[in-house]
């Protein structure tokens, strides 16, 4: 009997693959890390081969320590970032490096090289951009395929596919070319409530009358929890799975986990004041609305990105996880960002809290936006800022620099969350999922700072548990996506705001708001 799904999460340096029975159980996990090349500024690129062996082994591995048949696999599903993967028109790997290696064949997500095309493409007003909040990201495809056309025309001439990552790893797995609305939607501009879902007036805006061509796309695209086809022979040998597994379309990560987080959410009221929030070396909110609600600075809203007939979206942070990491490495008591290290910081912070005063460093003060802002503000060219610095190069200095950082994170998710508001949504529970969730110190900020109930569900991998969803749909397991949500939705715990702490936190969130201004002033002095 096939009565267990297999998910796989591509991530920017690992890819993870779990285990998973019908009930959502999580019996097994592993990971096998994937390598990245930075050959210049902004520039980060993969191997897509890399990334495949990768999930290969981590499946073959999860599978062993499960200890199940590869004939009790009913479906199998893929989550990955939104890298661009260029293959030429036999399959075979084709540079998208200034290095000229054919093996490095994939701009990972945060690669910003496309800055220049994302402004040219922002500044047109086409009426595409209402349901990309108004403007494309660098980290979207439209501007990393016109980098790509314009910088390297030997590559886009020899190019005979191109692939969102999640829709390359179905394309290894199936054979087949089909792409998934998911991804189309949310990172290439494709308008799924449209007839017409591709509109040739912006490719042509881009320069890209062709790219339908070039990357051997449809009109076509395959909606969340629907298989795609079953495994090839060869990739079935090298997953250690069986052709009988059957493969699903696959998702962007932050909405797997936004799915796995709010699968079990009831659909109606409930579900509209509910928003996920993804805290990993990014962060990304995601909600899902039963109507369109178009605003500036938000991606989407997407129809049917995830769930049928529910428009999806996202508003998010490029770097958060990553910027603790930064300040950890950059202070001269830091060093590498290890789990350790992270660890012995909290609990520092902590002792250091109930010492002194729970207003610790509260005369530092910092804008988070050392990698641009995504949310609310679309400027990838916003910087960070830091005020109060001293001399202090202590531990403990290190300490409140963290915990200040940390503030600064979740000061921008409340910017973010009253900007949505602006546009209509309404948010009372914050569904939280991803690394932050394990940092105690943002688990209190979130519900602190942004004054709203923080949900966590117990599950060891909401992401992975999404996607487990969706390959339960596909394989069979369920009769829709929304069946197998409600069936594998893991139970959780809820924490609520400090109501003795909203002072102090809506006098930073002042002083927060006054440094985006000042900030703005200094760019416009000349």
């Amino acid at each position: 009997m096939r009565d267990h799904v297999v998910a796989v999460d591509i991530g920017t340096t690992s890819a993870r693959a779990g285990v998973f029975d019908r009930s959502g159980r999580l019996l097994a996990r592993a990971k096998h890390p994937i390598a990245m090349q930075r050959p210049l500024e902004n520039h980060a690129e993969h191997d897509s081969e890399d990334i495949w062996r990768a999930a290969c082994r981590a499946v073959r591995a999860a599978m062993m320590e499960a200890g199940i048949a590869a004939d009790r696999v009913a479906g199998l599903g893929f989550d990955a970032t939104c890298s661009l993967v260029a293959r030429d028109r036999d399959g075979r790997q084709i540079t998208v490096s200034t290095t000229g290696e054919d093996r490095f064949d994939t701009i990972v997500w945060l690669d910003h090289r496309a800055i220049a095309e994302a402004d040219e493409l922002s500044a047109t007003g086409h009426p595409v951009l209402d349901y990309s909040g108004g403007s494309l990201s660098p980290e979207m495809e439209m501007p990393k395929l016109m980098w790509l056309k314009r910088h390297l025309p030997v590559t886009w001439e020899r190019t005979g596919h191109l692939f969102d990552l999640a829709d390359f790893m179905t394309w290894r797995a199936t054979g087949s070319a089909a792409r998934s609305r998911c991804t189309l939607t949310a990172k290439w501009n494709y308008l799924a409530h449209r007839d017409e879902g591709w509109q040739e007036d912006f490719l042509a805006l881009a320069g890209l009358e062709d790219l339908l061509e070039r990357g051997g796309l449809s009109a076509e695209t395959v909606p969340a929890g629907q298989a795609i086809g079953e495994l090839a022979t060869e990739a079935a040998r090298e997953l250690g799975l069986d052709t009988g597994c059957r493969v699903t379309a696959g998702l962007i990560d932050a909405y797997a986990g936004a799915f796995g987080v709010l699968g079990g959410v009831d659909e109606g009221a409930a579900l509209e004041r509910s928003v996920a929030l993804i805290g990993g070396t990014s962060s990304c909110i995601v909600s899902f609305a039963t109507d369109a609600k178009p605003g500036r600075s938000i991606w989407g809203p997407y129809y049917e990105a995830v769930l049928p007939g529910r428009w999806l979206v996202e508003g998010g942070q490029s770097a958060t996880g990553a910027l603790l990491d930064h300040v950890v490495r950059m202070h001269a008591a830091g060093g590498e960002p290890e789990a350790d290290l992270h660890a012995r910081i909290v609990a520092r912070v902590q002792q250091l809290r109930s010492e002194q005063d729970a207003d610790l460093a509260g005369d530092l003060n910092i804008l988070p936006d050392f990698h641009g802002n995504r949310s609310p503000l679309a400027d990838p060219h916003a910087r960070g800022v830091i005020s109060g610095l001293t001399l202090d190069t202590s531990f403990d200095g290190l300490c409140r620099l963290y915990w200040r950082t940390c503030v600064a994170i979740v000061l921008g998710i409340r910017h973010i969350l009253e900007a949505m508001e602006q546009y209509g949504y309404r948010f009372e529970t914050l569904h939280l999922t991803g690394g932050h969730a394990h940092n105690p110190l943002l688990l209190e900020l979130y519900a602190d700072v942004t004054g709203r109930k923080v949900v966590v569900p117990q599950t060891e991998d909401a992401v992975l548990l999404g996607t487990a969803m969706t390959a339960a749909a596909g394989g069979g397991l369920f009769p829709d996506l929304n069946s197998a949500g409600r069936s594998m939705a893991a139970a959780d715990r809820e924490y609520h705001p400090d109501a003795g702490r909203i002072g102090t936190y809506d006098r930073d969130y002042r002083r927060f708001l006054a440094m985006l201004r000042h900030r703005n002033e200094l760019n416009e002095i000349h």
